[in-house]
């Protein structure tokens, strides 16, 4: 006998569990959480110190409730900051305006706030080019005098200086500009580009998926200009609209969709001065289809990082930009899919010995390898830091700077290996001085890095060190407001029980217990499972950042955990491509294991009263826990979730069940769908979606909403008007995780109560 249908569950019943779980009127901690975007705002972000070491330059808000981001310079000598410039200044009191196409670019690299959302600093380090409201502006550091360029009119987008310090180029409705700073004029680079044949841009999924946001590069000796064109004219145009907003109407997007025409990308080399016809690099597109990184620097050749359309061949072309020829310094092969980094090749100068710095995951642990100039391995210089290495940051004083993880994916740690063969400093290998998350960032500099820091007690916070010793300078001032608490969380590592686990075969898990838990009471707790799941993205890190929400949930009378298993990256090779073909499966299985491991652990987890949310392909993974093991996950909120792999992009799906039609993987695509399980919807679910989420589109949920009305099933649907792929809006963020909360109580219950059916 089937259940009834949860939209029939008596209102009384939920309105009574809704003001029973309300939170302490003194208790602000939600509001708090979403006016300062996760106690974030007014933390120095995207520090980069300027080429001559001088000075290290940040965006940062000017108080930790305004999401309006100003530049500021911290003086390295004096260990003094100010503020160079803000938004009002360059405005002159107007209204900041963002272009659709400025908009998108942001929603690609998840960015929120207004004001200055980037920089670049010449290579003299005298000038900081900035954008804004679709104009330019260059500020000179020396006598704080602020330059509007006189561009055209237009969409401007992705700005940067030449290396000589003395033009800046940019795209400009589809062609690729440059503006000479000395005489104010602009000279088109590129012509004749439009909406479905542009030049200079970074397509759809080189942002979305290869965090690639540029579609041109400067030679480096600032006299030409590589550039790809992106032809879109056989890819498949979507309409979306907002349904919230039906006086505007829809723009086109050529959105590729697995199986079907991506993007035909091609890359071409011209005069910066706009006078030379383009040579158009020759390579193997047919095979190599996806243009992943285009690097040009001084101390190598033109270089093309490119990949096959189903990802398992990746090749780094040496390219001759006065011919076109190109030809091969390595391939990488693996028969799921080749991950591909922004961070390799790195060419090094004469002084570092030469040839160029690489990753590869052949050995199951990515290594970072010293290459010839002829793309061989270097002999006697293989670099393998601890089985763990995970992101090359930048090379400086001889020594390449990375971020590894001791074996463990629970860190991230900043250190470094000497390129000359000499062996670490006594104390200088651990640069962090709490266990914790790490980034560097060095910019064009050889002298200071900036190392940004979050531990479990910590939220992140930036230093400023030198090359030569790894002295600390100083920090990055921050205006942010602090959390009042600090979560309560419990790592546990947990072996697999599945058949013939292997060595180092372990779940990472975080338990999330509320802050007045007694363990003598002896209660038993609702569980939550706080789940992403999916490839690329780790829940389980040592950050007290991700934790914040969770200990709040926790509070309100659960047991929140968080667990990463087999797909989640810095474990390998063969850890990682399991999930290869069987998204429907291995993920969920891996929750499922690890959260019994867990209940047998801590026997305060009521495991007959388990809940699971997620957002994007954690949302996926949410309604897919209710769909297939209902007898273990008994109601779920699933914000923004695929619900049908066939309708996301190429490159993201493709590289993980394949091209459709290839025969790797004939059922991972319907094994994969929600909508495959939609009839056997048994437990409650909340679908949240943005309607105008230009990521997961908000026919997803539409949808799966159509499939559970025509099974007979039925969900709870919270449509997020207007909204996109993130929800920044302080308002609808305290009510959406409050209606969340509200949820859970409703259908678990609260500590010590019996489980719901």
């Amino acid at each position: 006998m089937r259940p009834l249908p949860f939209a029939l569950l008596p209102l009384l019943a939920l309105a009574a569990a809704t003001l029973r779980a309300a939170p302490p009127a003194e208790d602000t901690f939600l509001r708090d959480y979403a006016e300062t975007r996760g106690f974030m705002l007014g933390r120095p972000v995207n520090a980069t110190p300027t080429p001559d070491g001088k000075a290290v330059l940040f965006l940062r808000a000017k108080s930790g409730r305004e999401p309006s981001q100003e530049l500021y310079e911290f003086e390295v000598a004096t260990g003094q900051t100010h503020r160079l410039l803000a938004p009002a200044d360059a405005l002159k009191g107007a209204a900041e305006q963002l272009s659709p196409e400025e908009k998108a670019r942001r929603e690609r690299q998840r960015i929120s706030v207004g004001g200055f959302t980037a920089f670049s600093i010449s290579k003299d380090s005298a000038l900081v080019l900035l954008s804004l409201s679709g104009k330019l502006y260059v500020l000179d550091r020396a006598s704080g005098g602020v330059r509007e360029l006189a561009t055209g009119a237009g969409t401007i987008v992705d700005p940067k200086f030449s290396p000589d310090s003395r033009s800046v180029a940019y795209v400009r409705d589809y062609d690729v500009c440059v503006f000479d700073l000395a005489t104010g004029q602009e000279r088109a680079v590129t012509t004749g580009g439009t909406e479905k044949v542009s030049h200079g841009l970074a397509e759809f999924v080189a942002q979305e998926e290869m965090a690639r946001f540029s579609g041109y590069w400067w030679s480096p000796d600032s006299r030409s200009i590589a550039y790809q064109e992106s032809d879109a004219s056989k890819v498949e145009t979507w309409y979306p609209a907002d349904p919230a907003q039906p006086g505007n109407p829809p723009s086109p997007v050529f959105y590729p969709r697995p199986g079907k025409e991506n993007v035909s990308v091609r890359v071409g080399v011209t005069s910066a001065d706009g006078a030379g016809e383009t040579t158009w690099l020759d390579y193997d597109r047919a095979k190599y289809s996806y243009l992943g990184k285009v690097t040009w620097q001084k101390e190598g050749p033109l270089t093309l990082t490119v990949l096959s359309r189903d990802q398992r061949d990746l090749a780094l072309l040496k390219a001759d930009p006065d011919t076109g020829k190109t030809s091969v310094l390595l391939t990488e092969h693996d028969d799921a899919w080749v991950n591909l980094e922004q961070d390799v090749p790195v060419w090094l100068s004469p002084e570092d010995g030469g040839g160029f710095l690489w990753a590869s995951e052949r050995a199951n642990w990515r290594n970072l390898e010293r290459r010839a100039v002829d793309g061989q391995s270097a002999p006697g210089i293989f670099m393998n830091w601890e089985e763990n290495f995970r992101t090359l940051s930048g090379v400086a004083g001889r020594r390449a700077y990375g971020i590894f993880s001791y074996r463990t994916p629970f860190y991230a740690l900043p250190s470094f290996v000497p390129l000359d063969g000499k062996p670490v400093p006594e104390g200088y290998a651990d640069l962090m001085s709490d266990p914790g998350l790490a980034q560097m960032t060095f910019g064009d500099c050889q002298t200071v890095f900036a190392e940004i820091g979050q531990t479990l007690d910590k939220m992140p916070r930036i230093v400023v060190r030198r090359v030569s010793d790894g002295a600390v300078l100083g920090e990055l001032p921050s205006v942010a407001a602090e959390p009042a608490f600090v979560p309560k969380t419990t790592l546990d590592e947990l072996p697999m029980v599945r058949p013939q686990p292997r060595q180092n075969d372990v779940y990472f898990t975080m338990l999330v217990r509320p802050r007045d838990f007694d363990p003598a009471a002896k209660r038993k707790y609702p569980v939550i499972v706080d789940v992403y799941g999916g490839p690329g993205h780790q829940q389980v890190v040592a950050s007290m950042r991700p934790y914040l929400l969770d200990q709040w949930l926790a509070d309100q009378g659960f047991i929140v955990v968080a667990i990463d298993g087999r797909g989640t990256p810095g474990r390998g090779r063969d850890w990682e491509r399991a999930i290869a073909g069987h998204f429907g499966s291995v993920p969920l299985d891996d929750q499922v294991e690890a959260l019994k491991l867990l209940g047998a652990k801590h026997p305060e987890m009521d495991l007959d009263r388990v809940g699971i949310t997620g957002w994007s392909f954690g949302g996926y993974m949410s309604a897919l826990a209710v769909l297939r093991r209902p007898d273990v996950f008994k109601a779920a909120v699933a914000g923004a979730p695929v619900t049908d792999w066939m309708d996301y992009d190429t490159c993201y799906t493709e590289r993980y069940l394949g091209v459709p039609g290839d025969g790797r993987y004939p059922e991972a695509y319907k094994e994969g769908s929600l909508l495959t399980y939609a009839a056997d919807l048994s437990r409650p679910l909340l679908l949240i979606h943005g309607t105008a989420d230009d990521n997961v589109y908000f026919r997803h949920s539409l949808k799966l909403e159509e499939a559970l009305f025509r099974a007979g099933r039925q969900a709870e649907f919270l449509p997020l008007s207007s909204f996109t792929h993130m929800v920044p809006d302080p308002v609808v963020r305290t009510r959406l995780e409050e209606r969340i909360a509200q949820f859970f109580h409703a259908h678990l219950g609260m500590p010590g109560e019996p489980g719901k059916p």
